[in-house]
């Protein structure tokens, strides 16, 4: 008897030690990335399903502090395993198989609250995901979480909602993350997810990355669809990632471009998309290149630090190989900038309500205004824009899009004529000449971006990579503008800037 209780025992120490080895250790969150994941994926170090739970803890214990998440996806496990079950039994993961993903709240998310911070679309659920979640998803991506956002995306300044308040920078809570995306900037940064998105009318992708120490890729108008997305000015929107390394951000650029037909700027994109974008990861991409320094915007008041920063930035540019132009100088800049924007608010936000809230109490910008705000800033916004309309200065010329407006096509052209004759691959300047602001005084610390000054306008891509930190642990990015369609060259110059440099550091969150 003795004999066999010792068996017995001796069986269940084993199953017990078995058990216990199968169980993964605390997934440390800290900067994964979609490589990290997939080989821990494959060596069995944890599954999606484990990684989803890791993240929305870290949620659940963070971002009290940060309030950059507005609704968690309750699906979001039950897709983890089958996206698990499916490894299981195939072996291979899709292209972001089973990697947790946040989108900003004016992206069509079915099952999932989209109220671009407004009380007016607050009870908004869409039936059916945006054309590019769509893909996400196919591509194996698990939505955890919805991130707030600065009301109807008004603000470049905040991210301030009538829905869920206001968003804090993880680097240093008395700061703003900036606006529009400042919910996404803030979860990536705080390690709430491993990549998100944005979405970007002026600063809204470049300013909140670069407060944040991310990446954040303002694409060509054309190669990523915006349908099924609450609008700010469509002719200027653009979708795309903010994530905390160049690869992984190439990694969902590669998911997303393409032709919508929801979208019709897209058609423009065809024939121009490669067969993959990660061949031009590059850690040597600065070798050779010809980098342009715009003066004209690096050196309207910086802050001292601020410009320290970018002059290192173009020392460091010019150790990794490039020949750096310096100054370039557009002729007419100054004019060619000016009387660009295009007050197409209502018409917009009017056509999205049609097509997608499809409510008898909410199809006009009245009715939006009538539902309310708790935002003063968005308040004197909406009654801005319900008067305003077309073209701010000279309305007689039409508001049209990157492809056909007179004045538009026309800052491109001379902007692309001088990189052209000085054979420039980039153009650079600092994202923000400015440190971030304090949240309680965001308006009078606000000195201008730049990231609304061109490319916005031109259609052009223009890309923002961490430069450093100011005093006060407050990141700085720098801004890469390219030609139309010049994605693979950005990649191949910002990877290689990163890679040499090593700027990004995670925040320290207090719980």
């Amino acid at each position: 008897m003795l004999k066999r209780t010792s068996f017995f025992l001796l069986l269940l120490l084993l199953y017990t030690g078995c058990q216990r080895q199968q169980q993964p250790a605390a997934i440390d969150l800290t900067e994964l990335t979609i490589a990290n994941i997939h080989r821990a994926f494959t060596a069995g170090d944890f599954t999606s399903e484990q990684l989803v739970k890791a993240y929305l803890a870290r949620v659940e214990q963070l971002d009290k502090n940060i309030n950059a998440i507005t609704a968690i996806n309750p699906e979001a496990l039950a897709i983890a395993r089958k996206l698990d079950e499916e490894f299981a039994q195939t072996g291979i993961l899709r292209p972001l198989h089973g990697i947790p993903l946040v989108v900003k709240d004016n992206i069509n998310t079915k099952g999932l609250p989209t109220t671009a911070g407004a009380l007016a679309l607050q009870g908004f659920i869409p039936d059916e995901d945006a054309f590019i979640i769509k893909k996400l998803v196919a591509a194996g991506a698990i939505i955890i979480a919805k991130t707030n956002m600065a009301e109807w995306a008004f603000s470049p300044m905040h991210t301030e909602s009538s829905t869920h308040g206001t968003t804090r920078n993880p680097y240093n809570p008395e700061y703003v993350p900036a606006g529009s995306s400042g919910g996404t900037a803030a979860a990536i940064a705080a390690n709430f997810a491993t990549i998100g998105l944005g979405t970007d009318t002026g600063n809204s992708i470049r300013g909140p990355s670069s407060h944040c120490a991310l990446v954040g890729f303002r694409t060509t108008l054309g190669l990523v669809s915006r349908s099924a997305i609450v609008p700010l000015f469509l002719r200027n929107d653009v979708v795309g990632p903010m994530c905390r390394t160049v690869e992984d951000a190439t990694r969902v650029l590669e998911v997303i471009a393409g032709y919508d037909p929801e979208d019709p700027l897209t058609v423009h994109a065809e024939g121009k998309i490669p067969a993959n974008y990660r061949q031009f990861l590059s850690a040597d991409g600065l070798q050779g290149a010809r980098i342009g320094v715009l003066r004209e915007l690096s050196n309207h008041n910086p802050d001292p630090q601020i410009a320290t920063l970018f002059n290192r930035a173009i020392a460091d540019i010019n150790a990794l190989g490039a020949t750096v132009i310096d100054p370039v100088v557009v002729p007419g800049f100054a004019e060619l900038r000016q009387n660009q924007w295009c007050a197409v608010f209502r018409e917009d936000l009017e056509a999205y309500l049609a097509t997608y809230v499809h409510s008898d109490t909410m199809q006009t910008l009245a009715d939006v205004i009538a539902a309310g705000t708790k935002s003063e800033f968005a308040a004197r916004r909406l009654e801005r824009f319900s008067t305003a309309s077309g073209r701010y200065e000279h309305p007689e010329i039409a508001c049209l899009d990157a492809y056909t407006d007179a004045r538009r096509v026309a800052y491109r052209q001379a902007i692309e004529a001088v990189m052209d004759s000085l054979q420039l691959d980039a153009i650079i300047y600092p994202s923000w000449n400015n440190k971030p602001a304090h949240i309680d005084r965001f308006e009078e610390e606000y000195k201008g971006d730049n990231s609304q000054v061109i490319s916005p306008h031109t259609g052009q891509p223009a890309f923002t990579v961490p430069m450093g930190f100011s005093s006060g642990n407050l990141p700085a990015g720098l801004q890469f503008l390219g030609r139309m369609y010049a994605e693979p060259t950005l990649i191949k110059l910002v990877y290689a800037y990163e890679q040499g440099t090593k700027h990004r550091a995670p925040a320290e969150i207090n719980e």
